[in-house]
């Protein structure tokens, strides 16, 4: 019996001994950490502070919204990058295709189709990311960030927009890089092979475009005078004077001076085969162009809705005067008439069209219409290059009429880009109320034209002497349409 007890003794001391190490080292063990506490809801104070900053087109700074794009915003720029998109198809398309003869009318269409397709690959692998990246940390090219659009999701790029999803604000951008070169084949309509004006876009793409809207529009841009406070030069385009209209606009100038006339210039008769899809794509591009200017503001704020004025009054007003200049001298206003003075109206008020009232307007709408008029009807008929579709005369020279006069009409009080913060920090708001802009103007115009002029001559040389530029005399003679696409425009 002694000896269970002892035995039974002998193991509670175990058992006590085994327990008194356990505690032990659980005391001794580091404590668990703690669940985190649940994030605080936003205050009524964030979230009205939220709200304010996605009605006022503001950075939320922080809350509830920051990094979430906003419904009404992003619709209209979704809505915005469609209307660029029409502008081209089918838009320009019509336009262009109106003015030439029937037997090149599915050229003109299957050029804007090809640099439609062939602009929306580039953008996709390198050149969103060339003109709106920043890796590089240079005022010429953007960045490798975006490479094959990664990272472009919907969230916001806050460089270029608070409440804009990135990939919204991607497609966008695209369609202004579709365009712009599409420009280009007015002036060389008729006489250039469908391969070259492929090679010659994408190269000029490249060489021209992509650093030239960096340097305008990227954060870090040389001449992005509203959102880069260390700008060296300090100018200012909504929409797109400089980057669009006077870089395709010279460029198509100095292609068809290297291009040469059409068979039979001067001589033979070229007039228009279909003035009725000439009207019809005017009016696509008319109505396709409020997402072109409007759409710039990057938001549905009070910036977009002065831009939608202002581009509608240009508009208007340069169509009425050219038309009654055309009745004053030749006694009739012609539909070809009212149509180049909307298109020249909406070219010119473009680089201005978020930075001018409504007064502003109406001057650059008057302006629009009496400068390319002259261009065309007569400084073209003096040096007699066969710009076909008159793409110099209006885009060239509406562009930078359009860039000079934005440094004489901008005002703060529609636009608080021009007075506030970063304007205050970049000095814009004082060349603004001193009436110096135009200078800076006048400086990033003289970047654009040396950039688009001796860009075009290297690549138009290049082209024509590995793949040649124009077709043989007797497929010229012919028509493109049936020899470079094998189809007809019309079947008598």
């Amino acid at each position: 019996m002694k000896t269970l007890l002892h035995v039974i003794r002998h193991r509670f001391v175990i058992a006590g001994l085994l327990l008194l190490s356990a505690v032990s080292a659980l005391a001794q063990a580091p404590a668990a950490p703690a669940a985190p506490a649940p994030a605080a809801p936003p205050t009524s104070d964030e979230r009205i502070a939220a709200l304010e900053a996605y009605i006022n087109n503001a950075d939320p700074v922080k809350g509830p919204l920051v990094g979430a794009s906003g419904p009404g915003h992003n619709a209209w720029m979704m809505t915005s990058s469609a209307l660029v998109l029409f502008m081209t198809l089918p838009g320009l398309a019509l336009f262009y295709g109106g003015l030439v003869r029937k037997k090149n009318v599915l050229s003109v269409l299957a050029q804007c189709l090809g640099i439609t397709g062939l602009v929306s690959l580039m953008w996709w692998s390198f050149g969103y990311s060339l003109v709106f990246g920043k890796s590089f940390n240079s005022p010429y090219f953007g960045g490798s960030e975006y490479f094959f659009l990664k990272g472009v999701t919907s969230a916001p790029n806050t460089d270029y927009a608070y409440w804009v999803s990135q990939n919204v604000f991607s497609m966008y951008q695209m369609m202004f890089a579709i365009i712009t070169p599409a420009l280009i084949v007015g002036a060389i309509a008729e006489r250039m092979k469908f391969t070259a004006i492929m090679t010659f876009v994408g190269l000029w793409m490249l060489v021209v475009y992509f650093p030239l809207a960096h340097m305008v529009w990227g954060s870090d841009g040389l001449m992005n005078g509203v959102w880069n406070a260390d700008a060296k030069i300090k100018a200012i385009d909504f929409a797109g004077g400089t980057v669009v209209h006077m870089s395709s606009g010279w460029s198509a100038l100095i292609l068809c001076l290297i291009l040469g006339p059409r068979l039979g210039f001067g001589k033979d008769k070229m007039a228009p085969h279909s003035m009725v899809l000439c009207m019809v794509g005017t009016g696509m591009l008319w109505v396709g162009w409020y997402g072109f200017n409007a759409g710039s503001a990057v938001a549905a704020d009070g910036v977009a809705a002065n831009a939608f004025m202002t581009t509608t009054l240009a508009a208007a007003v340069a169509a009425f005067v050219w038309g009654l200049i055309e009745k004053i001298f030749r006694g009739h206003a012609s539909i070809l008439g009212f149509c180049s003075g909307a298109v020249a109206g909406l070219v010119v008020i473009t680089p201005a069209a978020g930075f001018v009232d409504s007064t502003g307007a109406v001057i650059i709408g008057v302006l629009a219409a009496v400068v390319p008029y002259i261009f065309v009807t007569k400084i073209k008929a003096i040096f007699g290059y066969d710009d076909a579709l008159d793409t110099f005369g209006v885009h060239a020279v509406g562009g930078t009429l359009g860039a000079l006069v934005t440094g004489f009409l901008a005002t703060a009080s529609v636009n608080s880009n021009l007075s506030g913060t970063p304007a205050t920090k970049n000095g814009l708001a004082k060349l603004v109320s001193d009436g110096g802009l135009w200078l800076e103007q006048s400086k990033a115009m003289a970047i654009t034209l040396v950039l688009s002029l001796v860009g075009t001559v290297v690549l138009a040389y290049l082209v024509k002497l590995t793949i040649g530029l124009r077709p043989s005399s007797e497929v010229e003679s012919q028509g493109l349409d049936i020899n470079d696409h094998g189809e007809e425009g019309y079947i008598d």
